[in-house]
């Protein structure tokens, strides 16, 4: 029995600390989220007035859960050291969302709002999987080699991630050249800057005056950015998600791994959690993630919600209870006052690009960082279909500025200099599927799992035969000379486990499925 009941504080001093960090890195997203949407030509009107809304509403209702359960965890407890979990819109998933679904979608349809249905379909899915996964979730964790997992979004990351951002950058060196480096210095090289000042801030301002001072800026639009704020309310509907479902068809196998992979993102820092004192439900927290990112995609954002990684950071720094929820408060007013047009009047995207080539730098580097050094050609291996993809993305894009397509042009004169277009849209389409199932099977064959591997093949012949990878369309038998490839690997491999069965040669057996 408890006694003493010590009275739980939900706001503290030391959270001011947490709240200046945990805001600063929710504005920066939503003002890299803003360029993004605007950059592939979703109108401000969807962008800023609908979608931003509904993302700042998420993440508030994100915070309240969140800060509800580090309140209920310290009751419990007796103690005022609880340090709620930090949360907001899923980085990962923004820029995925944006180049692989809206950006596709748009420039095929040339409809801004089918590309906006298409991704809350998308997000609608991916918040359901995550539902899901607090059920099966540990499962998955188990049968999913690690590899296979982070070397698909290490694909990812450093395709439609870094890259583009990287080139941007260096438009104008004096500006994102030099707040990259700041970046560096902060975040790789842990140089601490007077006064603490969060280092994505620093990088920002800096760069801002520069813009300013050099004339990059203008303003002109700042005035008129000034006159034009509204509020803006987010809108429920469901007819949205309906609408998309159809444009949205062929990503909708996408959402799969990726719900995946934010559940193990979640499972993941509650084990951090744990490791610096704070025990939260693992099953509450992935249904939290789930129905907020739902939550989202109802009223009007595709992009679902997360558990950040860092809260023993923000314990250390003496982050409580309220900073979590005094930052969704903050995210909620600057996205429903329309705030974020404004800032964008003030801060130039050179100045916030370099930060997407720091998370394209973190989440590549992970999966070499978090597997075994004998898995790392299975990472190398998820990372060539991104590839392809990013180049077929770049080669499409070029033809469409001069209104003509590889097919007007010719497969093999496109071969003849180099270009083995369809062997890129083979090899790139379903990427995240592909360097997923490819990488799933060397790590089997590395560990001589050769069952598991030889399964891994037949998923690949199913995933094939509806063209759910290796085309750019989905329906029956729309890669059937794949789908038998796949399964003729399968025969192979499991003819390998068998002939090796009993032999005491280089090749051992596996009795575990």
């Amino acid at each position: 029995m408890i006694t003493n009941q010590e009275k739980i504080k939900i706001w503290q001093r030391s959270d001011i600390d947490g709240f200046f960090g945990l805001f600063t890195n929710n504005l920066t997203n939503l003002l890299v989220m803003a360029g993004l949407l605007l950059t592939i030509g979703i109108p401000a009107d969807i962008a800023l007035g609908t979608i931003l809304p509904a993302v700042g509403l998420s993440i508030f209702v994100s915070s309240l859960i969140y800060s509800a359960m580090a309140y209920k965890l310290a009751t419990k407890e007796n103690r005022n050291t609880v340090t709620s979990l930090p949360s907001g819109s899923s980085v990962t998933h923004m820029f995925l969302i944006v180049y692989l679904i809206m950006g596709p979608v748009y420039q095929s349809t040339g409809d801004p709002y089918i590309a906006w249905y298409a991704s809350l379909a998308w997000g609608f899915i991916e918040g359901v999987i995550e539902l899901l996964g607090s059920v099966f979730g540990e499962r998955l964790r188990k049968l999913i080699p690690r590899a296979a997992m982070l070397g698909s979004l290490a694909g990812a990351s450093i395709t439609f991630i870094a890259m583009t951002p990287a080139m941007q950058t260096f438009y104008l060196p004096y500006i994102g050249f030099i707040s990259l480096i700041i970046i560096l210095l902060g975040w790789f090289g842990k140089v601490t800057f007077p006064f603490r000042i969060p280092i994505g801030f620093i990088a920002i301002v800096i760069g801002t005056l520069i813009g300013w001072s050099t004339g990059v800026m203008d303003s002109q639009s700042l005035f008129t950015s000034f006159s034009t704020l509204t509020i803006s309310l987010p809108s429920f509907s469901i007819l949205r998600i309906v609408t998309g479902l159809s444009e949205a068809a062929p990503f909708l196998v996408s959402a799969i791994p990726l719900g995946i992979y934010n559940m193990f993102e979640t499972i993941d820092n509650i084990e951090s959690a744990e490791a610096a004192g704070d025990s939260y439900n693992t099953v509450h927290t992935m249904l939290a993630d789930g129905s907020t990112s739902i939550l989202a995609s109802l009223f009007g954002s595709p992009f679902p919600t997360a558990v950040f990684i860092g809260h023993p950071g923000w314990k250390e720094a003496g982050a409580r209870i309220g900073y979590t929820l005094a930052t969704g408060f903050g995210v909620l007013i600057i996205t429903w006052l329309g705030l974020i047009s404004l800032l964008l009047t003030i801060i130039p995207i050179e100045a916030i690009l370099p930060i997407l080539v720091y998370v394209g730098l973190v989440i590549g580097s992970q999966a070499f960082q978090e597997v075994e050094n004998k898995y790392a050609p299975a990472v190398v291996l998820a990372i060539i279909p991104w590839l392809a993809d990013w180049g077929r993305t770049l080669i499409d894009n070029t033809l469409s500025a001069a209104n003509l397509n590889a097919t007007s042009i010719g497969f093999s004169t496109l071969s003849n200099m180099g270009v083995e277009y369809r062997g890129m849209v083979t090899l790139g389409s379903g990427a995240i599927i592909v360097g997923m199932l490819w990488s799933s099977l060397l790590c089997f064959i590395i560990d001589r799992r050769f069952i598991r591997a030889s399964m891994v093949g037949l998923i690949g012949a199913l995933f094939s035969f509806f063209g759910i990878i290796h085309s750019q369309a989905v329906g029956f038998n729309e890669g059937g000379e794949l789908a038998l490839s796949y399964i003729i690997v399968a025969v192979i491999i499991v003819g390998v486990h068998f002939l090796n069965k009993n032999t005491n040669g280089g090749i051992t057996y596996d009795k575990k499925l």
